[in-house]
């Protein structure tokens, strides 16, 4: 049964230690190529979740063969792309989750057979145009459902080919990944030959694109980098099974409890560092710049509470955990402005205004643009003045019940409507987070 809402009464410490789950983006990736090469992989710390369900549940439709164990997964591979010709039009269910949508398109236009992709009605507001416009050049077959432009989607497998493609890069850096994984999968045109994707627009969280050449690489591509806007990718290569892939865990998860720590105590979190792929580590950085006190290892990173300030931050590269910073502002001096994140806009929700609206109920100073927002906490204009005790509603959306759970550092408290959104990426978020705080 699902909770309406959780209290959490404030104000809070942090102390403790914590090893988070797995990275979502890094989950469904490697569940995806894990399908599609040969040999059989075994998945450790994989997360378990909304998302990879759906992943899982469309692979399982697919044919491949998936067996859970107590503490990882093992996934039998098809050496190739997916083949249901024998079927009738397969649909497919994926929720709200976008690391399933965009990927599973691009692979299942270049496959044989016929497939419908739909999922939530939030998911049917979320664009795909540009990934489909990018895969029809190659010569996918790919007809909308309902809306132009958006899920959900009928795809006709088709034999794809190219020697060079373009793909705008300005709303989401998920296109670009898409593509990037079926493109090794690919015919080109003569023997031996290759395929140059270049990105134009303003480029949107690039680190993501890099995570997904660093696992791609790890399943046995060849890839060629030249620059941040080309990629070039041999033809007709296979994907080969590392034999045992362990997921790191999730980055952006990670930025609550960093950030609770940064507010009041300390924590230690194991399992995100410097070496990680994840481009979310960055977080730790902005933390610093903000004047907490931040010691970063290969693999954990600790903060200590200290007296923070707002400042003008551009966090494109790292939008999930930006939305962390914009509730943070809240417990910093001064003005805090959040720069070029308007993809923000076509995520799980509007999170730009979702993020202004909230932030208003609780008595923060907000004014939002296209791309841009900037928080100001009640105390920085009226030095008396404290936050209010609000009902905060999450949007159905994992992230801002996650963030505003930061609230509760101050002596206010929070209500969260709907916390189990938080299935989407971490089932016992607030597990943890009462576990780790007290009041």
């Amino acid at each position: 049964m699902k909770s309406k809402s959780i209290q959490l009464q404030g104000p809070r410490q942090t102390q403790g230690t914590i090893q988070l789950p797995g990275s979502k983006s890094i989950s469904n990736r490697v569940l995806l190529l894990a399908a599609l090469a040969q040999g059989t992989t075994r998945i450790e710390n994989l997360l378990f979740s909304d998302d990879t369900h759906w992943m899982l549940s469309a692979l399982t439709a697919l044919g491949i063969h998936v067996q859970q164990h107590a503490d990882y997964i093992e996934v039998q591979g098809a050496g190739g792309l997916f083949n249901t010709a024998n079927t009738e039009t397969l649909s497919l269910f994926l929720g709200n989750a976008g690391t399933a949508m965009r990927p599973l398109c691009a692979a299942l236009a270049a496959s044989t057979g016929q497939f419908e992709l739909t999922g939530e009605p939030r998911m049917k507001e979320r664009p795909i145009g540009p990934l489909v416009d990018a895969l029809i050049s190659l010569g996918a077959d790919i007809q909308y459902g309902e809306q132009l432009g958006f899920p959900p989607l009928l795809i006709n497998g088709s034999r794809l080919q190219a020697d060079k493609i373009s793909i705008d890069g300005s709303l989401s850096s998920q296109y670009i990944s898409a593509v990037l994984m079926i493109l090794p999968l690919i015919a080109g045109e003569e023997e031996g030959s290759e395929t140059e994707l270049t990105l134009t627009g303003s480029l949107v969280s690039l680190p993501y694109i890099e995570l997904t050449v660093a696992i791609m690489r790890d399943f046995g591509i060849q890839i060629e980098q030249r620059n941040e806007r080309t990629f070039v990718v041999p033809s007709q290569q296979k994907y080969q099974s590392p034999g045992k892939y362990y997921v790191e865990s999730d980055a952006s998860s990670a930025s609550y409890f960093l950030a609770a720590g940064a507010i009041a105590g300390s924590i230690r979190v194991e399992g995100v560092g410097s070496a990680s792929l994840q481009g979310d580590k960055a977080f730790a950085d902005v933390l610093t710049e903000m004047g907490a006190d931040v010691r970063i290892e290969s693999h954990a990173i600790e903060v200590r509470a200290a007296k923070l300030q707002g400042g003008d931050f551009d966090l494109n590269t790292i939008p999930d955990a930006a939305m962390t910073i914009a509730t943070l502002a809240m417990f910093a001096e001064g003005t805090t402005r959040i720069r070029n994140i308007g993809n923000w806009r076509i995520k799980e929700t509007d999170r730009l205004h979702a993020m202004a609206t909230e932030l208003r109920k609780v008595g923060a100073s907000v004014e939002e643009g296209d791309d841009w927002i900037a928080v100001t906490p009640p105390r920085s204009f009226k030095p008396a003045q404290q936050l209010k005790h609000a009902i905060i509603e999450t949007y159905d959306d994992h992230r801002m019940a996650m963030c505003f759970a930061l609230l509760s550092f101050d002596q206010a408290g929070v209500t969260i409507l709907d916390p189990d959104c938080c299935h989407k990426t971490y089932p016992e978020f607030f597990a943890d987070f009462s576990r780790l705080t007290q009041t």
